[in-house]
């Protein structure tokens, strides 16, 4: 059974910083791109980064330049999510996502694989 498990999250003041795992079993992922999303409760899923199969061709969203940082460990498989200088507007339910593709951009019909996701609260 192919899966992708996120952690991590938790309650973090603002300003500080949690580091996101999601590790995949299954399958291996080397040869996919690799993203992460989030979403509100009644809201839409949005695109937060994503990393090329080679861990290269990284892109994040607007809203999170400078303050998160994406990776990945392909002997692992694994990917991460380094989130720094958190604030309140980053609290969010936070997913990862696999494509079927080596590369793969910031629509999340893109991407195949999601996890269940974790939970991120940020208190002011």
């Amino acid at each position: 059974q192919v899966q992708l498990v996120e952690s991590g999250g938790g309650l973090v003041q603002a300003g500080g910083s949690l580091r996101l795992s999601c590790a995949g079993s299954g399958r291996t992922f080397s040869e996919n791109a690799m993203g992460w999303f989030r979403q509100a409760p009644g809201k839409e899923r949005e695109f937060v980064a994503t990393i090329r199969w080679s861990g290269g061709g990284i892109y994040y969203a607007d809203s999170v330049v400078g303050r998160f940082t994406v990776s990945r460990d392909n002997v692992k498989n694994t990917v991460y999510l380094q989130m720094n200088s958190l604030k309140q507007e980053d609290e969010y339910h936070y997913y990862c996502a696999a494509s079927k593709a080596r590369v793969a951009g910031t629509d999340k019909a893109g991407y195949f694989y999601w996890g269940q996701g974790t939970q991120v609260t940020v208190s002011s």
